[in-house]
């Protein structure tokens, strides 16, 4: 890397006493002692390139960002490092370049680069800034998501108003109809007492779906007692024991007993249980085994629900906490929606791995602390 002070000096070292040449190396050898220890406290990735692109400095942070050993990398192409890093494109662009990018080594991460020359006039090469703005992009995403269910909500608590007062006005009519029904003979009514059955049995159904997402995206407030996890989860097993066993579905318990009890709201949990049992049973149309496992921490209590079944594909795992989103025809797509609501609603949170043909793991964690966070919904 050419520089215009070197070049100065070089030009008036024959004029120089070796008193005034040694100052002046001594000053250079500090400045660049200073410059490099900045560089090394920063926390953003600094790296300097020549007019080719190879790497003349590369600090900590930049290292640390992208996994980089700094005798490897130095003098190298900044390619070499970096694989799929365009610098012949970004020197077409002309000027300074700033862009987003996502790496996946050493960690999965988000990078802001900002590429500029060193001196807009002398080819001394180019500086590169590394920030992380992981936590910046996943705030972003909390903040739009938590938008998106406030608008939900707010649509959810209109349209149940809306179709609150018709679904009761048919019902009251057709339970009117029902009674002039009984007073004909059979063979006057025919098969109208099936199809108002069936009537009937749809309006419970959408009377059900608006319940569910109202439940599903709505805050509420758990009534906390302190009681045992295992207890309701064998109360729960208790009321799915008919659906278990006609799904053919055998149920391993691998339950520590002396899971401490905490405050929870057992309505609800008992809520989250179902519905993640009815999952892993409809999982598996075959049979098969769901394990559920109970262990904890000295900060949480950790529940695993593993089942044997299709598992989840990794285009729908993304899709898995959207409303409405299902992957079965009788599915309203709400549960898992439920289950995170209840969870996070006591401070915890919901994990799901899944391997296709393999089966589906979820874990609970449950603080035995309070925490000193919540989450925005």
């Amino acid at each position: 890397m050419k520089s215009g002070f070197f070049d100065k000096l070089v030009k008036r070292m024959d004029h120089l006493e070796p008193a005034d040449m040694q100052r002046y190396l001594q000053r250079l050898v500090q400045e660049k002692g200073l410059f490099e220890k900045v560089f090394e406290a920063l926390q953003e990735g600094v790296i300097l390139l020549d007019q080719e692109g190879k790497v003349t400095y590369v600090n900590s942070a930049a290292c640390n960002l992208f996994g980089l050993q700094r005798d490897n990398i130095h003098g190298q192409q900044l390619t070499q490092g970096l694989q799929g890093f365009d610098w012949n494109a970004l020197l077409k662009s002309g000027g300074a370049v700033s862009r987003d990018l996502e790496i996946f080594y050493p960690e999965n991460r988000y990078l802001n680069f900002y590429v500029t020359p060193i001196d807009e006039h002398e080819d001394l090469g180019f500086v590169m800034l590394i920030r992380d703005i992981t936590l910046t992009r996943k705030l972003t995403e909390e903040k739009i998501e938590s938008e998106r269910i406030t608008a939900l909500t707010m649509l959810a608590a209109g349209v149940a108003h809306e179709l609150g007062n018709p679904l009761n006005s048919l019902t009251i009519h057709l339970q009117l109809l029902s009674r002039r029904l009984r007073k004909l003979d059979k063979k006057s009514s025919g098969n109208l007492e099936e199809l108002l059955e069936v009537a009937q049995g749809e309006i419970k159904r959408m009377d059900g779906i608006i319940s569910q997402f109202l439940a599903a995206i709505r805050p509420t407030q758990p009534q906390l007692q302190r009681l045992h996890l295992n207890d309701l989860l064998h109360e729960t097993l208790k009321v799915l024991k008919p659906e278990i066993k006609q799904a053919n579905v055998r149920i391993k318990l691998d339950l520590r007993s002396d899971l401490p009890a905490m405050l929870l709201d057992g309505d609800q949990i008992k809520q989250a249980f179902y519905n993640l049992i009815r999952n892993a049973c409809q999982a598996m149309p075959n049979g098969g085994r769901l394990t559920i496992s109970g262990t904890f921490t000295d900060f949480e209590i950790r529940l695993s629900f593993h089942d044997q079944g299709k598992g989840i594909t990794s285009e729908n795992m993304g899709n898995l906490f959207q409303p409405f989103f299902t992957t079965r025809k009788s599915g309203t797509g709400l549960g898992l929606l439920i289950v995170r609501r209840i969870i996070r609603e006591h401070g915890g949170e919901i994990e799901i791995e899944s391997k296709v043909a393999e089966g589906t793991r979820i874990n609970l964690y449950l603080p035995l602390t309070e925490k000193r966070m919540r989450y925005l919904e």
